[in-house]
């Protein structure tokens, strides 16, 4: 068996097992993530609750936050997804509901992730705290996007390395106008 389909099989049964995790905890909190992260509903609230309550450095998380996320997404869902068409997990694979209200959108990467990671990996640099507390529900949404039959699991990471570069490309952006700008004001 080559390296290729091995990680395939692999990445199949893990999908099936995180689809058919049968617990309370999981019944009653992941629809919950899924319906604040939809949308990015979750990390706008988060984004006004820092710069309502953070001062200076919460308007400066929640404001970079915002913009890798929008960022983060852009490139999931408008570049990548277009790139790459990939099928959904098998619907048979998942004994619940929610997979018969999956998005008709290539399965790679997970935008949801993408977002999710994006905000909270802007946020950490200028407000730790905050960002460790974004971290939580940012974890939920990547086991969520698996357990609902939405995504497998190499969805939800690429998804997650989308917005870990849309938070560096955020982050970056200023000190590479400032560069440009100071590049062209010399004689």
């Amino acid at each position: 068996m080559d390296i290729l389909t091995s990680l395939r099989a692999g990445e199949n049964r893990l999908t099936q097992r995180v689809a058919t995790w049968d617990s309370v905890w999981a019944r009653s909190v992941l629809p919950s993530v899924e319906d604040a992260a939809e949308h990015t509903k979750l990390w706008w609230a988060a984004a006004v609750l820092m710069a309502s309550r953070g001062g200076g450095r919460g308007r400066r998380a929640a404001a970079a936050g915002i913009a890798s996320m929008v960022v983060g997404q852009a490139l999931a869902n408008g570049v990548a997804k277009r790139l790459v068409e990939r099928r959904r997990p098998p619907k048979e694979w998942f004994p619940h509901d929610e997979v018969e209200e999956r998005p008709e959108s290539s399965s790679f990467p997970s935008g949801h992730t993408a977002a999710a990671v994006a905000f909270t990996g802007a946020v950490t640099p200028i407000w730790p705290w905050a960002g460790a507390a974004c971290a939580v529900p940012t974890l939920l949404v990547a086991v969520e996007r698996v357990h609902d039959g939405a995504h497998y699991p190499s969805d939800v990471i690429a998804g997650a390395s989308v917005g870990l570069a849309a938070a560096a490309l955020v982050r970056a952006l200023p000190h590479v106008i400032a560069k440009r700008a100071a590049g062209f004001r010399r004689p």
